[in-house]
């Protein structure tokens, strides 16, 4: 493996490169941290994929989610090193737009995986969860769980960044309608006006920050009883905040992501239900464009009535709730990840 370096301002980045393939399609995979097991997994099927089809691709990861000027950087030596094709997990998903548009005009095909840009016509084609689905899924089973206490229920939010990506919106905003609470804007976390939201506070996606966000919340209102998280390392953290005070049982956690260590902990009853994405195909079908792009010229077509390339979505849960389709923990464990 070899390691890139690309300037001061992107001291904090890795870069590292798989071995290059005699075609010359090269890529690029920039993916928001390096640590998170999603990422660590889409990289790793964009890695084999590029292997078995004869595509040299570099793959970039900033030091934490939010990293910005560093998604940045990269974008910039993609463009230099005359990639075909980036794939982009993009950490601040308006701000990163006139990046993405100098790569486009130098001719690159620009592919957004898991979270799609602001606007999301910005990138030439996404490949995604139904993040708003993911919510969906998540909120409605909650809701269905509570039963007649879903409507004196106190929710808090544990989200991503205070930019608000696309990603942290959507799965947010989807838990919303699952369980039943209004949306006011879709696009925007934070202006509801239901009683039963304690509040929002940021992650960074970490078991870290969701121990911290978890423990603010709390001091706000000690009585909630249902937390959903951006995904499970904030789940992880929730869970070690609420059992430190003792309040690890009477609290239901809701997730998104299908990791092993996530299903896991839904298996172990710290997490109530998760929804279960598919990194490792995202990533690879990536790859696969970029080489037929390449090749002929075409850009990939979204999936018929939606307005990316949806990679698919299940409920993951030891606990079905009538009326919410799921899949049982054993089932999610074969399909799992990291």
């Amino acid at each position: 493996m070899k390691t890139t370096v690309f300037g001061a301002a992107a001291a904090a980045l890795l870069a590292l490169s798989a071995p290059a393939s005699a075609a010359g399609v090269g890529a690029c995979l920039i993916t928001k941290t390096d640590t998170n097991p999603f990422f660590v997994k889409m990289k790793e099927g964009a890695t084999a994929k590029a292997a078995e089809i004869g595509v040299d691709l570099k793959s970039y990861a900033g030091k934490i989610d939010g990293d910005s000027e560093s998604q940045v950087a990269a974008i910039e030596t993609c463009i230099a090193d005359g990639a075909k094709g980036i794939l982009i997990t993009a950490s601040d998903t308006a701000g990163i737009v006139p990046a993405v548009k100098k790569a486009r005009d130098a001719g690159i095909l620009v592919i957004a995986l898991d979270t799609p840009l602001e606007p999301a016509d910005a990138a030439d084609a996404t490949f995604a969860t139904d993040n708003l689905l993911a919510g969906e899924l998540i909120g409605k089973w909650a809701a269905a769980t509570l039963g007649d206490k879903a409507k004196d229920a106190k929710v808090a939010f544990l989200d991503l960044t205070p930019s608000q990506p696309t990603v942290d919106v959507l799965r947010d905003q989807g838990f919303m309608k699952g369980f039943g609470i209004d949306v006011k804007d879709i696009n925007k976390i934070g202006d509801e006006d239901d009683p039963r939201i304690v509040g929002h506070d940021v992650t960074n996606g970490n078991e870290e920050g969701g121990r911290k966000a978890m423990e603010n919340l709390l001091q706000k209102d000690p009585g909630i009883n249902v937390v959903h998280t951006i995904n499970e390392p904030a789940a992880a953290g929730a869970y070690e905040a609420l059992k430190a005070v003792g309040m690890e049982k009477g609290v239901l956690i809701v997730s998104v992501d299908g990791g092993c260590p996530g299903v896991k902990n839904v298996e172990a009853g710290i997490i109530g239900a998760t929804s279960q994405q598919y990194p490792l195909l995202m990533a690879s079908l990536g790859v696969e464009a970029i080489k037929k792009f390449a090749e002929t010229g075409e850009k990939p077509k979204p999936t018929e009535g939606k307005a990316f390339f949806d990679t698919g979505v299940a409920l993951v849960t030891d606990k079905p709730a009538e009326g919410v389709p799921s899949i049982s923990v054993k089932e999610g464990t074969e399909k799992c990840w990291g």
